[in-house]
């Protein structure tokens, strides 16, 4: 198969071929969505060299100054991030609506970094439908940190755990409140957990850290090889962002990244194939049948399991 014309450009580092292979690999026409695979598969052999890392938190945690100033950190001392920051959609035109570039504006122009903002386009989860391809193709234009910024701490956030190495929660100093707001599912997988803004109330902020580790001791597994940390942080000061980074390079140094990523790629394959199958049952299905069968277990005289076991036997094997 030849090469796709992106491909060199993209390994060299060109960040235009990269945002021209996203918006392809993002795109949902049919004709894209092949070109984009193919990109990929020839990609494959340089990806995987990044740490990719999730974050989430509740709105007004300061997710996205916390990020640049990371990000900054990160990018003075040699490193090249990229940030996929996925942004709530609009509901007219299905763009974002928040704008991560605006609101990173000194991190945007640095040689080392690259922001992707991408529509959330109603997929659960907090992350776009094609954040596990544009990892990939970010690390294959040479960036070997990855920060994915989630839409914000929901019920179904803890998608973004499922693709990057390490999940950090970001919490704010009042931790005692919030702490009934967040999701226990956020909770157990939550690698590090930091309370930002800590220097706005540094009392609350250790009386959180404390809190916070405590919670996070109860729901960690006996035996697990790392043991999540609480830290504190305040992205407006810079105060505790190599502590950051730090427990983010201990963690590496800690937890097998290669057999957790493989059981990731696994899971998402299995995704993929419950989507194609399901897709697959639908086109094989009679439209007339299927009003029948709903009608009648909306009419009470069958159950929902007896509908669907009918409407199972009435497609071809």
């Amino acid at each position: 198969m030849p090469e796709h014309p992106l491909a060199p450009p993209l390994l060299a580092g060109d960040r235009r071929a990269l945002a021209r292979a996203i918006t392809l690999t993002e795109s949902t026409r049919p004709d894209h969505e092949a070109q984009a695979q193919s990109l990929l598969a020839g990609l494959l052999p340089h990806t995987g060299r990044s740490i990719r890392v999730g974050l989430t938190g509740v709105p007004g945690v300061g997710k996205s100054t916390l990020i640049e100033a990371l990000g900054l950190h990160l990018a003075d001392a040699g490193h090249r991030v990229a940030v996929l920051a996925v942004d709530p959609s609009s509901a007219r035109t299905g763009g974002s609506i928040m704008g991560d570039k605006t609101r990173m504006p000194r991190l945007t122009v640095h040689p080392n970094a690259y922001i992707r903002p991408s529509p959330s386009r109603g997929t659960l989860g907090g992350v776009a439908r094609r954040t596990r391809e544009v990892i990939l193709l970010c690390e294959a234009a040479g960036y070997d940190v990855v920060l994915v910024e989630t839409v914000g701490v929901g019920q179904s956030e803890t998608q973004v755990a499922a693709m990057t190495d390490l999940f950090v929660l970001l919490t704010l100093p009042n931790a005692g409140d919030e702490l009934q707001g967040i999701k226990r599912g956020i909770m157990e997988l939550a690698d590090l957990c930091v309370v930002n803004k800590a220097d706005l109330d540094p009392k609350a902020a250790t009386r959180a850290q404390t809190e916070l580790t405590a919670a996070l001791r109860l729901l960690t597994p006996r035996g697990a090889p790392w043991r999540p940390r609480v830290l504190q942080a305040s992205a407006a000061t810079g105060a505790g962002i190599p502590e950051l980074w730090a427990a983010v390079e201990a963690y590496r140094g800690t937890v097998d990244l290669a057999a957790k990523r493989r059981e990731q790629t696994g899971a998402w394959f299995d995704e993929l194939l419950r989507e194609a199958a399901w897709r697959a049952f639908q086109a094989g299905l009679d439209p007339a049948r299927l009003r029948e069968l709903r009608g009648e277990v909306l009419a009470g005289r069958q159950t929902p399991v007896q509908g669907v076991q009918a409407l199972l036997s009435s497609v071809p094997a």
